[in-house]
């Protein structure tokens, strides 16, 4: 059994610059304080939170939709990755950020609910709102 969540805001930047810096691991770095790598590429590799989140991109439509398999270490032994899908939309004054993450191991979904709102959203805010 597994769980589906879904978050979004509206953040003040460009669906371009948005992406660019979900990829780039030296701006992710900057938006959530921790270190990141990143291969911008389909296949690619990415950590996040130093070691704690990892995964591989699936899929990258540039400025529109990246998706990603994604795990953390909290994920139990044997669990398959879940599947993280990053939703852009150009708005007239910034761009709708839309979080799809599904195939989360049971009961672990609500603690990713708050940690996408926590460690993404609320910094993702104050990263563009400053820059």
């Amino acid at each position: 059994m597994t769980e589906s969540i879904e978050v979004s805001t509206v953040l003040p930047v460009r669906a371009k610059h948005l992406y660019e810096a979900w990829l780039n691991a030296d701006e992710h770095a900057a938006f959530t304080g921790d270190p990141a790598t990143c291969e911008p590429v389909v296949g690619g590799r990415f950590t996040a939170g130093g070691d704690y989140i990892s995964g591989s991109n699936v899929a990258l439509e540039p400025y529109r939709r990246i998706v990603q398999r994604w795990r953390t270490t909290e994920f139990p032994a044997g669990s398959a990755d879940s599947v993280l899908e990053v939703l852009l939309e150009e708005l007239q004054d910034g761009t709708r950020l839309i979080l799809r993450h599904s195939n989360i191991p049971a009961g672990q979904g609500e603690m990713y609910r708050q940690g996408w709102q926590q460690y993404y959203l609320e910094p993702l805010r104050a990263y563009f709102a400053s820059a």
